[in-house]
């Protein structure tokens, strides 16, 4: 068992050592002997949740833990490269939702990137190499001719092509990641190269490429989150819509017109910010969200109806916890999560106007 490291966990008006040292213990917790780390115990795992939570781990020093949760991932990955979209209670034979959501199944290369970053790990890279390809094959067989990403494959071998934006953006994120990895083992990828150019361009210059989902706040910030709007591009996109999303002192907004404010989506914006070189204003955000808290089990619930002032659902989330910790972890100035949320030292891709 590892001491996790609290000291850049430690955060003015949002944890203390001993808060985030109780929030990381509240995810080992939850998290099974096999190393599936469902939402909570009882409810389901998704492999995008499950990968969030493990990356707090890492960033906690809690390395075992977080290799378990990988470990998970390579076991269980269906033979196409793919994962189901959820698992009863991280139970990999109780499968409730055989679609294969194509970011669900991209982000374990940004799990992958992150705990080898935080260990230095070659033998692990070596092993889970075989499983980030697989994943990034399947998911580029979804790319369309655009450059967006469709959005999952059913149950029936058929895909959906229709993209989303926040989807596309987290994928963007992980192939950054899988070509960082790819470079880091002397295996060129060239194809994955061209595939997060064109995919970036999409992002930038065609929203009409996307489902119009512009009433989630995540894809208000994701493409910043994800890095394929930084600098200017990004701080516009964010003032745009900062008023339509932010609920001062209570966090932001998951959908709008709804007074429902969200701890998941409140802490990714202060890590969008934080990449932004906000840090200020990261802070406040995640200050804001602390009436989230359950201080018992160190958790914090999914969200927060404030005109009825109601803890809603009922539910004391990992990756919740996760998102939160990640972001303090960055705001905390932690390495391996400042790089590859940072996204300076990420592989670009060949885009024509990817410096423009």
């Amino acid at each position: 068992m590892t001491t996790p490291r609290t000291e850049h966990l430690v955060l003015p008006g949002v944890l203390t050592a001993e808060q985030a040292a109780a929030t990381v213990a509240g995810i080992l917790a939850v998290q099974r002997e096999d190393g599936a780390i469902p939402w909570f115990r009882g409810h389901h795992l998704d492999p995008w949740d499950h990968t969030e939570a493990a990356m707090a781990l890492d960033a906690a020093g809690e390395h075992e833990a977080a290799e378990r949760a990988y470990d998970w991932l390579a076991r269980h990955q269906n033979t196409d490269g793919s994962w189901y979209a959820a698992y009863q209670d991280g139970d990999f034979a109780e499968v409730t939702d055989r679609g294969r959501e194509t970011n669900f199944v991209a982000y374990m290369a940004v799990g992958v990137w992150h705990h080898y970053l935080s260990t230095g790990d070659d033998t692990f890279l070596d092993r889970m190499w075989p499983s980030v390809y697989a994943a990034m094959e399947y998911v580029l067989r979804l790319q369309q001719p655009g450059g967006q990403i469709g959005w999952k494959g059913e149950e029936d071998g058929s895909f959906t092509t229709d993209a989303l934006l926040t989807g596309s953006s987290s994928i963007h994120h992980a192939l950054r990641c899988a070509l960082a990895i790819a470079e880091q083992r002397e295996e060129a990828q060239p194809d994955w190269e061209l595939a997060v150019g064109a995919l970036r361009h999409a992002i930038r210059r065609h929203p009409e490429r996307f489902l119009d989902k512009d009433r989630y706040s995540m894809d208000w910030y994701y493409p910043v989150l994800g890095g394929a709007l930084t600098g200017v591009e990004a701080k516009s996109r964010v003032e745009k819509d900062w008023d339509r999303f932010v609920v001062p002192g209570l966090g932001v907004r998951c959908v709008v017109p709804n007074p429902w404010v969200t701890g998941g989506e409140s802490a990714e914006l202060a890590l969008a910010l934080w990449a932004m070189g906000e840090s200020d204003r990261a802070l406040e955000i995640l200050q804001s969200i602390q009436h989230l808290r359950d201080e018992e089990s160190g958790l914090y619930w999914t969200g927060y109806v404030f005109e009825d002032d109601a803890i809603w659902p009922r539910e004391l989330t990992t990756w919740t916890a996760g998102s939160l910790l990640l972001a303090v972890a960055a705001l905390g100035g932690d390495e391996a999560t400042c790089q590859v949320f940072g996204g300076e030292q990420l592989p670009k891709g060949l885009d024509p106007d990817c410096c423009a």
